[in-house]
């Protein structure tokens, strides 16, 4: 009698609403697409993250190198005690054997230096902008300082608003920020707030001096 083996594991790619998948089996006559959790990648995975060898791991589990080998190159699908083992043996728990393997990220050490003042410069009647990291293309940030030129909020002719969200800090004099849902908030310097840029705002400096603040944006296609 061949020994019980568990069936390769499936687990559904839910990106669509569950009439639309049966819409897509009637058009084409087929299952719904499925993605398999490659088990013998994930157990390789937690035996390099443990630096253990093939050897460890058969000392571990009871298993034979031979098997676990061909596991982890999916040659082979293991039997249920053979799980029982791995999970006893390597101390986990099923989900964490049946966690899909995180694939590996490669940074490309990118960077992009603004000296004082060298930011590029984009004045408009209410705001003077100096855009920071200008350099470094598909940024998910986009780092800004303003001068606040406004002086009151009737200075705007339409709320400013645009996608993602914002961080903004002041880092000279103070500021009235109104936005769109909320009374007006008074920022004096050093304060700092965090919003969602498409909410309408607009800065209204209040002191003697023309006030700054540094503001980051999430751009609106990332977020």
């Amino acid at each position: 009698m061949q020994p019980l083996c568990w069936p390769p594991f499936y687990v559904t790619v839910m990106t669509a609403t569950s009439e639309e998948h049966a819409a897509l089996r009637i058009a084409s006559g087929r299952k719904p697409f499925v993605e398999p959790l490659r088990l013998g990648e994930r157990l390789k995975q937690i035996r390099l993250a443990n630096q253990w060898t093939l050897e460890d791991v058969s000392q571990r589990t009871g298993i034979a190198r031979s098997t676990l080998s061909k596991i982890e190159n999916d040659q082979v699908s293991p039997t249920f005690s053979v799980v029982q083992k791995l999970i006893s043996g390597l101390n986990i728990d099923l989900p964490q054997l049946f966690t899909p393997p995180k694939r590996e990220r490669y940074t490309m050490g990118r960077r992009d230096l603004t000296r004082k003042g060298k930011g590029q410069l984009h004045p408009t009647p209410t705001y003077e902008h100096e855009l920071l990291g200008h350099q470094l293309a598909q940024k998910r940030m986009i780092p800004f300082k303003t001068i606040v030129r406004a002086r009151s909020f009737e200075e705007y002719h339409q709320w400013v608003r645009h996608d993602g969200e914002e961080f903004l800090m002041v880092l000279h004099g103070d500021i009235m920020l109104y936005t769109e849902f909320y009374a007006p908030l008074v920022l004096a310097e050093g304060d700092s707030i965090y919003f969602d840029s498409d909410m309408g705002h607009a800065l209204v400096s209040t002191s003697q001096d023309d006030a700054v603040v540094l503001s980051v944006c999430t751009r609106g296609d990332l977020v």
